[in-house]
């Protein structure tokens, strides 16, 4: 790792990150989405062989009962009952999220509030390339059930041999998934995206990918609703003096199993600095050496990771100058490791500094509101007289009409 001081201009690249995308990766994305939408079934066993290695019937792009049931034959020992403690966490957790439709009234007989209702369908993608992303499963279809989504559909492209990984199948059996897909990339996007013979539209997609999935997402936002466009994965963590290096350096070497992810460690500590310098000799990313605490707080904010652990003494007391962090990791027994898989909420996070004004994955994104306005006519009476005056600047006449012909 490199040690560079708070004042270095290297530390811009870091603030300033974004997702790379190349005019390549769009313009192919763009022509596999067309395909999609113009040839449905027929392009996506045609891009499945050809990206995943993989000959399809359209029979096979549904998983079948058959294979769901088989898959619990195929899963590592006590692996369900280490979910039902997991899922008991999520659920915990976004129960707390829900938002309840409400109502005021006034005396004037004017009814104000909202409706919330769950979106209809909600597509899951689960990658499944460098690693089966089990976790993810759980970590989107759960906020969106509590949230009471109808349908979840989820893809997710098969291995070399056309099969999709057995502990994906058997978790998204006991979410009571509604229908499973064999299929991945920015295929399977366009397919959730404008539907196709055997695959329903949906309303919205979420879940992680490559720069192909990232980029089908970003092009098909609008025909549908996305959660976001997701990164390269990023850890920061605050340290000092107090700090066990021996966390530190597990964290950070956790990180490196990510390809291409971003480790930086924000300490006032030169001694420790040094310290993780040396067990961590091989490793991709940055220690930051900051004045003070303060100090290092503010870079993290402008750095505004996906992930942020502050192994500081006193934790409590630095996360209230945090804006930007995806999820806020406090004290020595809090790795990122737990939630990534089992603390509660999701592990879907915002990447590439979009912790400064996105959020990470909740039960709200799965439902949309609804603005309820009632008027009596003494309420609109009452307030007639700017309602004319403001549609009268605008010059729209017609607006005006439309209050008046209530009093005629």
């Amino acid at each position: 790792m490199k040690i560079i001081r708070s004042s270095s201009k290297q530390l811009e690249k870091i603030y300033c990150r974004a997702f790379s995308r190349s005019k390549r990766v769009e313009e192919k994305v763009k022509s596999i989405i067309e395909d999609v939408r113009m040839l449905g079934d027929d392009a996506l066993i045609k891009y499945t062989k050809k990206f995943d290695r993989v000959k399809l019937s359209l029979r096979q792009l549904k998983v079948s009962e058959i294979e769901i049931s088989g898959a619990y034959q195929n899963i590592t020992p006590n692996f369900v009952s280490s979910l039902k403690v997991v899922i008991e966490n999520i659920n915990r957790f976004y129960r707390k999220t829900i938002k309840k439709s409400w109502r005021m009234k006034d005396n004037d007989g004017v009814v104000l509030g909202e409706n919330y209702t769950p979106l209809e369908r909600v597509g899951i993608y689960i990658p499944a390339g460098t690693a089966p992303l089990v976790s993810t499963v759980y970590m989107t279809v759960l906020p969106a059930k509590l949230a009471g989504v109808k349908n979840i559909v989820l893809i997710s492209p098969p291995d070399k041999a056309g099969f999709i990984n057995p502990h994906i199948l058997v978790v998204a059996d006991l979410l009571k998934v509604d229908e499973i897909y064999r299929v991945g990339g920015a295929q399977g996007i366009a397919a959730l995206a404008y539907g196709t013979k055997t695959i329903p539209a949906v309303d919205k997609i979420v879940g992680p990918g490559n720069v192909y999935v990232s980029e089908a997402k970003r092009q098909v936002f609008g025909r549908v609703d996305i959660d976001m466009i997701a990164g390269p994965t990023e850890l920061v963590i605050i340290a000092n003096r107090f700090s066990d290096p021996k966390f530190i350096v597990a964290d950070l070497k956790a990180q490196a199993e990510h390809a291409g992810g971003l480790a930086v460690l924000v300490t006032n500590s030169k001694a420790l600095a040094k310290e993780v310098k040396a067990q961590c000799p091989d490793s991709n990313g940055y220690i930051i050496l900051a004045k003070n605490l303060e100090e290092a707080a503010d870079i993290a904010n402008k750095i505004a990771p996906e992930h942020l652990e502050i192994l500081v003494k006193n934790p409590q007391r630095l996360v209230k100058k945090i804006k930007n962090a995806g999820a806020i990791f406090l004290g020595p027994y809090s790795p990122a490791a737990v939630g990534d898989y089992v603390a509660g909420p999701s592990h879907v996070l915002p990447t590439a500094g979009t912790a400064r004004f996105f959020s990470g994955l909740s039960a709200q994104d799965f439902i949309k509101s609804n603005h309820i306005i009632s008027y009596s006519k003494k309420a609109l009476e009452k307030i007639r007289e700017p309602l004319e005056k403001i549609a009268g600047i605008e010059g729209l006449s017609k607006h005006l009409d439309s209050v008046k012909a209530r009093f005629i």
